[in-house]
């Protein structure tokens, strides 16, 4: 076998797939490289819990035959990925990163499996992630079965959660592309910890079946990816209706970047207060400078703030009572207590006594921030503000640590994760910078199934700059 270029792991799809199509690589070549750094480096970020190598290898024949015969199927044949280890593959284990259920093996495919691998791609391998997708609280990054995630960038820091070895696997070039989720903030944080490019779909465009459940009113499946094309690419071969997931919302999506709206007209909204104090001071320079680059795009920018709600209140209310009764079972059992995170064993058990009332008031005042956002885009096509205050933080922090500086008077739109993520809407985290030597994020929201507009923004974002080209050392 060839000894591939350090640079076929961190090309994009499209450019891997014009390789694997002029027969300049073959499929098997390119898996097996990949399989052999996705296992070499892997343990170094925490970031792997399963290899796949002689299944990949099998459907990687498959593609070489394919592309022999002149049998193209599209835009990931051929494209190594990997997947968040709370998606079921048939007969291997699905840990959900953690303890009690590292034995646990499902006979069937979630679907985001199965319409990947109708669209030719390869799945080389499982992916870490923080225990039960870090429900309902954890207070340190090593609340996982794998240990804490390591960001390539600086070991010191952490990758993000929960997606926490997606985030790693896709910034060190173990994979093309990943799947992560997101119940609020899990796509996020990890794509801007890691400097790649994440989407977090619309609620019910996805279908979640085969994936473990935190909150059924919450929970997202999206890809994480190196450039915005790849994230268009990948979500147009995982969204769709599926009639075993009830909160499909039966759509489709198609990217199609000749019919993307022109930036010019889009009307786009900001919180000066988010990029002036709200950020840590060593990355405002950066955040500044991205705000600028999308004034030159021709987007149309203005100010705007959310209402004074209780956006993560309610959210944690939502979370921590739905995943009580999902994880009832293990909480009553005791196997709680295997859990790697002390504030998270609390939290479960602490969840079982939360009242009915106080949940239907959370959802009450969801209902609430769905209304305020169909007001604020009646006059905004997207909302632009940092994804995360500054760089990663030390995989040693304790993540409830509190801010030493003062907060700010005014709310802007710091709390856009957890507002989002209540009112069902698209984001996409763009890498724009660095602070510290280490990458920074910009998150742009839409309305609900406006993903192309986000797309269309980065894209172009990304054809000025070259921070989703810029790779760890």
């Amino acid at each position: 076998m060839a000894n591939l270029p350090e640079e076929i792991f961190f090309s994009t799809i499209s450019e891997l797939n014009a390789k694997l199509r002029s027969r300049e690589i073959s499929c098997v070549e390119l898996t097996r490289a990949f399989c052999d750094r996705f296992e070499r480096l892997g343990p170094r970020y925490n970031a792997i819990t399963l290899s796949l190598r002689e299944a990949a290898i099998r459907q990687a024949k498959d593609v070489d035959w394919d592309l022999k015969h002149n049998r193209t199927r599209g835009p990931l044949q051929g494209i190594p990925f990997g997947v968040k280890d709370l998606l079921s593959v048939a007969g291997h284990p699905t840990t959900w990163g953690a303890k009690p259920y590292a034995g646990q093996v499902f006979p069937y495919n979630a679907t985001v499996i199965e319409k990947l691998r109708k669209a030719r791609a390869i799945l080389i391998g499982k992916l870490s992630m923080v225990e039960l997708a870090g429900g309902p609280y954890y207070r340190f990054a090593s609340a996982s079965l794998t240990g804490p995630g390591l960001n390539p960038w600086d070991r010191s820091r952490w990758s993000g959660g929960s997606s926490s070895g997606s985030g790693a696997a896709v910034a060190a070039g173990l994979v093309t592309f990943a799947i992560g989720s997101e119940t609020s903030g899990s796509i996020i944080t990890p794509s801007a910890y890691c400097g790649i490019t994440g989407l977090r779909p619309t609620y019910g465009l996805v279908s979640r079946y085969g994936a473990m459940a935190l909150s059924w009113t919450l929970d997202k499946l999206g890809p994480m990816c190196r450039s915005a094309e790849d994230c268009g690419l990948v979500l147009q071969a995982i969204a769709g209706s599926d009639v075993n997931d009830p909160s499909s919302a039966g759509k489709s999506f198609h990217y199609i970047p000749k019919f993307f709206r022109k930036l010019s007209d889009l009307r786009c909204a900001y919180a000066p207060v988010d990029f002036e104090e709200w950020t840590e001071p060593s990355a405002r320079e950066a955040f500044r400078d991205a705000l600028n680059i999308l004034r030159d795009l021709g987007l149309r920018l203005h100010e705007t703030s959310l209402p004074p709600l209780p956006y993560g209140l309610a959210t944690s209310t939502i979370i921590s009572a739905e995943a009580a009764a999902i994880f009832e079972p293990l909480i009553k059992s005791g196997k709680v207590n295997e859990l790697a995170d002390q504030k998270q064993i609390a939290g479960l058990k602490a969840a079982l006594e939360i009242k009915a009332k106080d949940y239907l008031k959370a959802m009450r005042i969801r209902s609430q921030v769905q209304q305020a956002f169909r007001t604020l885009f009646m006059d905004v096509d997207v909302l632009i503000a940092p994804a995360l205050p500054g760089p990663a933080t030390k995989v040693t922090e304790p993540l409830d640590r509190r801010s030493t500086r003062p907060a700010p008077k005014a709310r802007g739109l710091r709390e856009l994760v957890p507002a989002g993520n209540l009112a069902g809407l698209p984001a996409l985290s763009l890498p724009c910078g660095f602070a510290e030597g280490l990458p920074v994020a910009l998150q742009l929201v839409a309305r609900p199934f406006n993903e192309s507009t986000l797309l269309a923004i980065g894209a172009e974002f990304q054809r000025r700059t070259d921070f989703h080209r810029r790779r760890p050392s």
